[in-house]
């Protein structure tokens, strides 16, 4: 089975007037922790999508437009996951995807492989989320030590990685930053001790 590690950027919280900029995904083993493949890609976008950017999403990310520039159009990145999921190949039966937030992570990425598109590829439409797992472990917690579940437990993923000792993510965020730290956590919550993770890029 694998993961499909998966982190974006945006212009904004909202996917109707807002674009992805930025997109990173690591595809794991869930048995054995290998690395299979991984992609990152800043995502070109014209002025006119620029001039609509959130500007409190962008104080995070902090992309400039000169970077934005840099980027491979939309289609070639399309293409390009494409590419990386057919050469697995990866199919909604064995492979999942972990985001921190799939809600949001999902919205942007139909930017790039729209849904009818991921349905001809049976591309999974499971999209996991670290903050449900991290709950889980908490109730299974307390109910392991006979204690009540606590009054108040924080959700995001700098939150999660404080309760097991893991630094917070870069405060200048990028895609892959995001990948990394949420595959920490993720091994954190779970407990795995994965004893091969070495990169195995098709």
């Amino acid at each position: 089975m694998y993961g499909i590690f998966l982190d974006s950027e945006t212009t904004g919280l909202h996917p109707v007037k807002h674009a992805i900029i930025d997109i990173a995904f690591k595809i794991i083993d869930l048995t054995t922790g290998h690395c299979k493949t991984e992609y990152h890609s800043v995502v070109k976008q014209p002025q006119s999508v620029w001039d609509q950017k959130d500007i409190h999403s962008i104080a995070i990310n902090q992309f400039s437009w000169e970077e934005i520039q840099q980027g491979l159009p939309a289609k070639v990145v399309a293409e390009n996951i494409i590419d990386r999921f057919n050469a697995i190949p990866i199919n909604r039966d064995n492979a999942v995807f972990i985001c921190q937030n799939p809600s949001f992570d999902r919205g942007f990425f139909i930017q790039l492989v729209d849904t009818y598109r991921q349905e001809e590829l049976n591309w999974p439409y499971h999209w996991l989320d670290l903050a449900s797992m991290f709950w889980a472990a908490q109730v299974a917690a307390s109910q392991r030590e006979g204690t009540p579940i606590p009054d108040s437990i924080r959700f995001s993923k700098n939150a999660i990685a404080r309760t097991y000792h893991i630094p917070p993510e870069n405060d200048r965020h990028r895609s892959m930053n995001g990948v990394n730290h949420l595959i920490a956590c993720y091994k954190a919550v779970l407990n795995l001790n994965w004893t091969h993770n070495k990169e195995e890029t098709l």
